[in-house]
C-alpha cells in the first residue's frame, strides 16, 4: 500500500513541478472561468438594459458577432498553427535552414490563415440561413470590410503568440487557444463599449475589434454603415500589424542566433 502511494505521489509530484515551471500553463487554468464571469456578465447586463420591444434586434445582432469573433480566433489561430505544426513534428530546424526569407515565412502564414478561416467559417455562414433566418450576405458591402478587419486583427495577433511561442517554446502554446479570448471582454462582441466599466472602456477603444463589434450592430440595427469606425479599425490594425511584424522579425532573428530552432521542439 505505501509503496503504491509512494508511486502516486511521485506522478503528481511530477506535472506539479511541470505545471509550477510554466507561469502560461497556470495562467491558462486561472483565467478560463474568470473570463467566462466577465464575458457573460456584461452579456446579462447588456440585455438586462434592453426593452421588449428592441430585444429580437439585440439578438440578431448577436448571430453576426459570433460569427464575426469566431472568424477572428480562427485567423489567429491560422497564423499560430502554421508555426505550431511545424514545432509538433520537429522540422523547425529543416525549415529555418532552408532559403525561406522571412517575409515568405510571413505570407505563408497569413496565407493558410485564410484559408483554415475560410474553411472554417463558410458553413456557419450558410447553416445561420435556414436555422435562424439571418444572413450575412444580405449586409451588402459592409460586411465585407468588417470581415477583413477581424482577420487583420487574428493575423497579428497570431503573430505576437508565434513570437512568444519561439521565445519560451512548447510551454506557451496553451496561449495561442487563450490569447484572443482574453481580449475578448474588452473586444466588445456580444455588447456595446457604454456597459463596460469607465475604466476599461479607453482599453477597449484602443483594440481595432471594438470598432468592428461597434460598426456591425450599427449595421444591423439602423441599416447605416458607420465608415468612420470601419476605417478606424483599419488604421489601428496597420499600425498594430506592422509592431507585431517588427516583434516577429526580431524573435525571429534572434532564434537563429542563438539556435532556438534546433531545440525548441524539445
Amino acid at each position: 500500500m505505501m509503496a503504491a502511494v509512494k508511486r502516486i505521489y511521485a506522478m503528481f509530484l511530477r506535472h506539479w513541478y511541470i505545471l509550477r515551471s510554466s507561469p502560461a500553463r497556470v495562467l491558462e487554468i486561472m483565467y478560463w472561468p474568470s473570463i467566462q464571469m466577465v464575458l457573460w456578465g456584461f452579456i446579462s447586463r447588456f440585455f438586462a438594459f434592453q426593452e421588449a420591444s428592441t430585444l429580437h434586434v439585440a439578438l440578431g445582432t448577436l448571430l453576426g458577432a459570433v460569427l464575426l469573433w469566431d472568424l477572428l480566433f480562427r485567423s489567429q489561430l491560422g497564423v499560430s498553427f502554421s508555426y505550431m505544426e511545424e514545432q509538433w513534428s520537429r522540422n523547425l530546424a529543416q525549415v529555418f535552414i532552408s532559403p525561406l526569407r522571412f517575409r515568405e515565412w510571413a505570407a505563408s502564414m497569413i496565407l493558410f490563415s485564410v484559408m483554415r478561416a475560410s474553411v472554417g467559417i463558410f458553413p456557419a455562414l450558410v447553416l445561420a440561413i435556414p436555422f435562424y433566418g439571418f444572413s450575412v450576405f444580405e449586409l451588402g458591402l459592409p460586411v465585407v470590410f468588417l470581415f477583413f478587419n477581424v482577420m487583420f486583427m487574428g493575423w497579428w495577433l497570431g503573430m505576437l503568440v508565434t513570437a512568444l511561442l519561439i521565445r519560451t517554446g512548447p510551454g506557451a502554446e496553451s496561449l495561442a487557444w487563450a490569447m484572443t479570448f482574453m481580449l475578448a471582454p474588452l473586444c466588445a462582441v456580444y455588447y456595446p463599449v457604454d456597459i463596460l466599466p469607465v475604466w476599461l472602456q479607453p482599453l477597449a477603444h484602443a483594440l481595432p475589434a471594438s470598432h468592428v463589434f461597434e460598426a456591425l450592430r450599427e449595421v444591423v440595427t439602423l441599416q447605416t454603415v458607420p465608415w468612420d469606425m470601419v476605417w478606424r479599425a483599419t488604421a489601428m490594425n496597420t499600425g498594430y500589424m506592422v509592431f507585431a511584424l517588427f516583434v516577429l522579425h526580431m524573435t525571429y532573428r534572434s532564434a537563429l542566433r542563438d539556435g532556438l530552432f534546433l531545440r525548441n521542439g524539445e
